[in-house]
């Protein structure tokens, strides 16, 4: 596979350990690699605005006008899947770092061993997205990337899909189930959620990254708060 890669710093001096960084690790994976650096957060969404086939950004916070967080909010208004890690000066920002589903915080200067450990999760989620439930519609096969689903649920003999848009199909949830993966957790009988996209849990309430609020069956709260954490 070829891992896509944007590293976005103003300092030339971070912005190259980081490229040097990620060629050896590549080449240590057998990865094919493809970077692109940007000096700004603006000339980054310039370029993302023609295309946004970004696998993994690795992102400063602190640039000029525009900093690293506020351009990963922009990012995630329409891409869910792009694995985003900062890596800054300040732990200042780690609470916002958890509101664009950041995969990691890094400190500079930048500790190669936990780099390299970073990046191996990325790939690893990166491979993962490419997974997909395969479902019957309307007379023809419906291929939906594990990674674009947000949840599913039942109404009677039924189970819709939750992802970019919605999917319905007469099947029982427990054999849809069998095609997913450990990011995926059951909520009672009547529904399975992505702990992916989960933001805020309470006693009552799941409330997803897009703004979906699934109602917490009663008894489930701890069990899915262990899976997130088990999961994360």
């Amino acid at each position: 596979m070829e891992l896509r890669v944007g590293i976005c710093d103003d300092s030339q001096t971070d912005a190259a350990y980081v490229e040097t960084f990620l060629s050896a690790w590549a080449q240590e994976r057998d990865l094919a690699l493809h970077v692109e650096r940007f000096p700004s957060a603006e000339s980054f969404l310039f370029r993302y605005a023609e295309e946004k086939r970004f696998d993994l950004l690795l992102l400063d916070i602190e640039m000029g006008q525009l900093d690293g967080v506020t351009m990963a909010k922009e990012i995630r208004r329409d891409n869910q899947d792009v694995q985003i890690v900062f890596i800054t000066g300040y732990s200042d920002y780690i609470a916002e770092g958890y509101e664009v589903a950041a995969l990691h915080y890094l400190l500079k200067p930048v500790n190669g061993d936990k780099l390299r450990a970073v990046l191996d999760r990325a790939v690893d989620k990166v491979r993962r997205r490419e997974r997909a439930l395969t479902l019957e519609q309307g007379g023809e096969m419906v291929r939906i990337p594990l990674g674009e689903i947000r949840y599913l649920e039942v109404c009677r003999n039924y189970v819709t899909v939750h992802a970019k848009g919605d999917y319905t199909t007469k099947s029982t949830l427990s054999r849809l189930e069998e095609a997913l993966d450990g990011r995926f957790h059951r909520l009672g009988r009547s529904m399975v959620v992505n702990l992916e996209v989960v933001r805020r849990v309470t006693k009552t309430q799941v409330i997803l990254s897009d703004g979906s609020v699934l109602p917490l069956p009663r008894g489930a709260y701890e069990g899915l708060n262990r899976a997130i954490i088990a999961h994360s």
